[in-house]
């Protein structure tokens, strides 16, 4: 084994044998936790969750640590944390895929093995893609680590379209819309508030369980302790809160949550016509669809507009199959357009000063 591996920058991707080399070589063929002879590399995160181009199976120096066969268990089953494993190898870049990276603040740090979530307790997990994967619920089992699993999941991160207009520099492109070919699709407008699931067991929050409590979800809390009940154990809704202006003040809104979709006990997303009737169930308004048919690029590209039928200003529109799919297979099958010139609005800190609350349409 020569030297040349050792100079490769730890964020540069590798063939398979190239990784294991270079990791090897980098731990001196031991294990980086007790220095025993390595027997394996271990994926410090899991390579079936590195699925975008050009990060296919995860094979980056800095994703992969030498371990002996007892240390590789212990990897697997999560007692050994990915934090722990960078320290003892030396890791200093962290690797993630990247539609679970978040923002530069978390720059992945809290990601575990599976896709999962550490929370800011430093002891509860919310459960990632691969959770609910017999193999993976089996030897987190055997690890006795199940019990620090919360019920509670960060909704996914949604990717532009190729020709989405208004792409910020932390967020993600779909290379291509090849897995909506010959699909029914639904497209509805894309307004600007804060996306928000709501449990049967009456718990609310924003893009993470763990996330900050605000006055603008006076709202959507009354909402919850409406229709928690209804929903079957295990099961939330998902919606955009839209009681606070951030970027965006609106005048005509239809309601201030609109439903966007309904996840099963199995984390699975229902049909859309299943979520509509839901919808009809629970007496929520589901955000405003303005194409329903079959896939066709050249549609899309027509539905370009910077207000909606009120003369209300829109952040743009989103895309999703009508079929029902896993949660793993969000990417596969949600997709968003934002206009040319919308501000993000995380970086108007909008939660940090008093509260404007967007207005309802007269007639509702």
């Amino acid at each position: 084994m020569g030297n040349q591996n050792a100079t490769l920058p730890e964020d540069a991707y590798l063939d398979r044998d190239t990784f294991r080399e270079t990791c090897l070589e980098r731990d001196g063929g031991r294990c980086v936790i007790c220095g025993e002879v390595a027997a394996d590399v271990h994926h410090i995160i899991e390579r079936r969750l590195f699925t975008d181009p050009g990060e296919e199976g995860g094979y980056f120096t800095a994703n992969g640590a030498s371990v002996c066969e007892r240390h590789h268990i212990a990897a697997e089953q999560t007692r050994l944390s990915p934090e722990e494993l960078r320290r003892a190898a030396g890791i200093e870049k962290v690797i993630v895929p990247a539609h679970l990276y978040e923002d530069g603040s978390e720059a992945g740090s809290r990601l575990g093995k599976w896709g999962d979530y550490l929370l800011a307790d430093g002891f509860s997990r919310s459960p990632g893609e691969l959770f609910s994967d017999p193999s993976v619920q089996r030897i987190l089992r055997e690890g006795g680590v199940l019990e620090r699993y919360i019920a509670h999941l960060r909704y996914p991160r949604t990717y532009h379209v190729p020709f989405s207009l208004g792409v910020g520099p932390d967020d993600r492109v779909l290379a291509d819309l090849s897995s909506f070919e010959g699909c029914r699709i639904v497209v509805s407008i894309k307004r600007d508030g804060e996306n928000t699931s709501i449990y049967a067991d009456g718990f609310i929050h924003a893009r993470s369980p763990d996330g900050l409590a605000h006055p603008s979800q006076s709202r959507v809390r009354a909402l919850a302790a409406r229709v928690a009940y209804e929903l079957p154990a295990g099961w939330r809704i998902c919606g955009e809160n839209l009681q606070a202006k951030h970027a965006i003040l609106y005048h005509h809104l239809p309601a201030y949550f609109l439903l966007i979709s309904v996840w099963n006990e199995r984390n699975e997303c229902l049909s859309w016509d299943q979520t509509i009737e839901w919808a009809a169930l629970l007496d929520l308004p589901t955000v405003e669809v303005i194409y329903d048919g079959p896939f066709d690029e050249t549609i899309l590209h027509s539905l370009h507009r910077s207000t909606d039928a009120t003369g209300d200003e829109i952040e743009g529109w989103v895309m999703r199959r009508t079929d029902g799919f896993a949660y793993r297979d969000f990417r596969a099958n949600v997709a968003k357009f934002v206009r040319a010139g919308h501000v993000p609005t995380h970086a108007l800190h909008w939660r940090r000063g008093p509260l404007v609350e967007n207005e309802l349409d007269p007639g509702v």
